[in-house]
């Protein structure tokens, strides 16, 4: 994973969760998104009109395609209630297939409760046929 290991990937995306805006759910997200050797950090962020809300996966992804990188290798998850995640926070299917657009071959999707208790599984397993102009 370039540089980066997935325990720097796991602190990243839990000081990115620190932003979250999360009032109504109380539900608190942070991302790390590896792409082209720098990491881009993403929180979640609610509104009133839920369909107005936005991931903190794809936040993450939108700051890297604005800051010019096209090529993610990894990304770290971590989301809860609390401060310590009771639970694995995987990708919804739009971010699922956001990051597809961007990933590279074997990218990696790290779901964390902290730096020492994660899973990881690659992007192609969690979306095995994602959408892609190439069908059309």
């Amino acid at each position: 994973m370039a540089k980066y290991q997935v325990s720097d990937l796991i602190r990243e995306a839990m000081e990115a969760r620190e932003g979250a805006y999360a009032p109504y759910s109380g539900f608190k997200v942070g991302a790390a998104l590896l792409a082209d050797g720098k990491i881009y950090r993403g929180c979640n962020i609610e509104n009133a009109s839920y369909g107005a809300s936005n991931c903190a996966e794809r936040t993450a992804a939108f700051a890297a395609i604005a800051a010019g990188a096209g090529h993610f290798q990894a990304i770290a998850i971590i989301g809860g209630r609390e401060e310590r995640a009771e639970n694995y926070a995987w990708p919804c299917g739009i971010c699922r297939q956001v990051l597809s657009e961007f990933a590279e071959e074997e990218m990696q999707v790290i779901a964390a409760k902290d730096e020492s208790d994660y899973q990881m599984v690659s992007l192609r397993r969690l979306l095995p046929h994602s959408f892609s102009l190439d069908i059309l």
